[in-house]
């Protein structure tokens, strides 16, 4: 597949479009059927109705006839007209394995009142037919039968309401689940303050929509305008890292001064252990300081020599920015990609909730209740299944990054913008179909390999938290650090390598050996847009963030109904980073291929006839300021487009 040549490359951008990679694309294919089938089988045999009807602790399914379980004495009925699952403890949860420990039973009614006594319980069942004690004790019994504390509902029994589309009976009063709650919302230390934070959220729901829409519209906004603005937020980090260095250095001598002119006036005084403090304090003062200042003279020669490359990333969000009003599209990526990521999971989902219906009856040993395992054959398709979600979570992102790719590249390499297809974004998807699904499919199978044993990881090192030794959990911690950096590796250079396919329409081997090729070569335009520019980027979202939850705090303070407007202002600030992350996102992808393209104009042509720049007019004033070149004016009008 071209990943072991050495040779150089002839890059022909937009020309010679073929397809990429079809050995992956058929894999993929494979693989997405194999998908299809576990969800049609999960559908078929895995019994749905028990999902949505649920089933009681003797393995019968609501509201329908059921077949007779071996050993299981009170199974096989027929619950036509109990349609809906009552547990007898519902606030008995088991945190750790997320799931309710109680026994359930199929009732015709949920209790809709307080049932105090056994007497109101043997009322309830005797005036609606809702029997709420297990099927082996007469309704007459209730009071005085000698199992009730196990195989009737604990009292008081709380009013409750069955669940739109699950039919769960599900207690009103939210406080019953007061334990599980606190798992979660460790702050919370009463009822009232819980009652209340809800109360909040609910009533400001309206302003919570509202700032979630303007944190929407400041984000589409700062894309436009940070090509003005970065010039400003690149000089504001400058000044705050050599402010902050120098300031840094001198507080560290001065204390190391301070305190060795207090050593000294000691020292006609007999040595105290207090003084051979003072004294090992002095030493790590002096060690402090001198590392400060090797490092601020350091980080000042690399700022120094550097300051060209930093103009580079300001020109470059410029030239993003202008990106972004000739490819308005752009600007809707993240919308068409959460949007995808969401049915995808939603389905996923589904078909895994589907996969553990299909599970086979088992009944416990310690209270004897049935509970429906996932076994044999079942297992495997679950990591299937479970593979899946990440291949193709990657998968979609992937296409994003491709997608965009494809906008830019045609775009940069369109000498005439006049010329530009009506709609870049949608030619790129079209052409990403057409051509390069394979080389997507390809790169995004490489981060799953990477993914998949770092989520193993994750997953036992959360399983052994506390048993394992001090050794075993810094090397689980290590490990899961240098796979996180591989992934965050590798995703950075098959982004490069869609940018390498988008122009020359080569496969993911050769397009991510010749992109690795150009960024080495510029490694320190690299280190310095991905430093500078990620902190641009990051200003931009605090910015967002700041200005959303000023206005939060204004409109909830304005109205004075809302006692409780911490959590809804935390949701709002939560949102406005979520979708500030989205679409700087899509503006640092835009960064990065124009940066590719860039280097691979500035590295084939020289600006003489026949070898004419593709690049913008602003990123041809910065490669004049830093290398003179187009000596023909004529070639410079035309090389450098608006």
């Amino acid at each position: 597949m071209g990943c072991c040549g050495s040779s150089e490359r002839e890059w022909k951008p937009l020309e010679d479009r073929s397809c990429t990679d079809i050995p992956w694309l058929i894999i993929f294919a494979l693989f997405c059927i194999g998908m299809a089938c576990i969800a049609g089988f999960s559908i078929s045999t895995g019994a749905a109705s028990r999902l949505i009807s649920g089933y009681d602790s003797y393995g019968n399914t609501c509201g329908q006839k059921n077949s007779k379980i071996e050993g299981v004495e009170l199974s096989g009925r027929d619950q036509t007209d109990n349609k809906y699952v009552f547990f007898l403890d519902p606030c008995n949860i088991d945190i750790l394995n997320r799931k309710i420990k109680s026994m359930a039973l199929c009732v015709s009614r949920c209790p809709d009142i307080e049932l105090k006594t056994y007497t109101d319980v043997k009322k309830f069942a005797l005036q609606n037919g809702s029997e709420l004690c297990s099927y082996d004790i007469p309704v007459s019994k209730y009071p005085s039968h000698g199992e009730r504390s196990k195989k009737c509902p604990k009292l008081p029994v709380p009013p409750s309401n069955s669940l739109p589309v699950f039919h769960r009976c599900t207690p009103v009063d939210i406080s019953c689940y007061a334990q599980f709650a606190e798992a979660f919302v460790t702050f919370v230390s009463d009822n009232s303050m819980l009652h209340r934070v809800i109360a909040g959220v609910m009533a400001s729901k309206e302003i919570i929509m509202g700032l979630c829409v303007l944190a929407l519209v400041l984000s589409i906004i700062l894309m436009v305008v940070i090509r003005y603005i970065s010039v400003v937020l690149v000089w504001i980090l400058t000044a705050l890292v050599v402010l902050g260095s120098i300031g840094g250095t001198g507080v560290l001598w001065w204390l190391y001064v301070d305190h060795r002119t207090n050593l000294t006036d000691q020292t006609g005084t007999s040595p105290t252990p207090q003084q051979q403090v003072a004294t090992d304090n002095v030493q790590a003062l002096l060690v402090y300081a001198i590392f400060a200042t090797v490092f601020t003279v350091i980080l000042l020669l690399l700022l120094f020599f550097m300051r060209k490359r930093v103009a580079l990333t300001i020109t470059l969000f410029h030239v993003a920015g202008k990106v972004f009003t000739h490819l308005p599209l752009l600007a809707l990526q993240p919308f068409w990609t959460f949007l995808s990521l969401m049915l995808f999971w939603v389905s996923w989902l589904g078909v895994l909730l589907f996969l553990g219906t299909a599970g086979s009856p088992v009944q416990s040993e310690e209270a004897g209740l049935v509970e429906y395992r996932i076994s044999g054959p079942l297992q495997y398709m679950v990591w299937y299944h479970a593979v899946g979600l990440i291949w193709i979570s990657q998968f979609i992102l992937a296409c994003q990054q491709m997608t965009v790719a494809g906008a830019v590249v045609t775009y940069y390499f369109t000498r005439n913008k006049s010329e530009l297809p009506m709609t870049p974004i949608v030619s790129s998807m079209l052409c990403l179909t057409r051509y390069h699904l394979g080389t997507v499919a390809k790169g995004s199978f490489i981060i799953t390999l990477v993914e998949i044993p770092r989520l193993i990881l994750t997953y036992i090192h959360n399983q052994l938290k506390g048993k394992e030794n001090a050794c075993a959990r810094c090397m689980l911690k290590s490990c899961i650090c240098c796979l996180w950096c591989l992934k965050k590796c590798l995703m950075y250079l098959n982004q490069n390598a869609y940018t390498a396919t988008a122009i020359n329409s080569t496969s993911f081997c050769t397009s991510a050996r010749d992109a690795f090729v150009i960024l080495v070569e510029n490694a320190l335009r690299v280190a310095t847009i991905n430093t500078v520019g990620d902190f641009v980027l990051f200003l931009g979202k605090v910015l967002i963030v700041s200005c959303t939850a000023f206005v939060g705090v204004l409109s909830l303070n304005y109205q004075r109904d809302y006692t409780v407007w911490v959590l809804p202002l935390l949701i709002v600030c939560l949102f406005s980073w979520l979708v500030a992350h989205c679409f700087l996102s899509v503006f640092e992808i835009v960064v990065d291929v124009l940066f590719l393209c860039f280097a691979v104009d500035t590295k084939h042509n020289d600006g003489s006839p026949g070898r004419e720049f593709y690049m913008d007019k602003a990123l041809m004033v910065r490669r004049r300021a830093r290398k003179p070149f187009c000596n023909y004016v004529s070639t410079a009008e035309n090389c450098c487009p608006d």
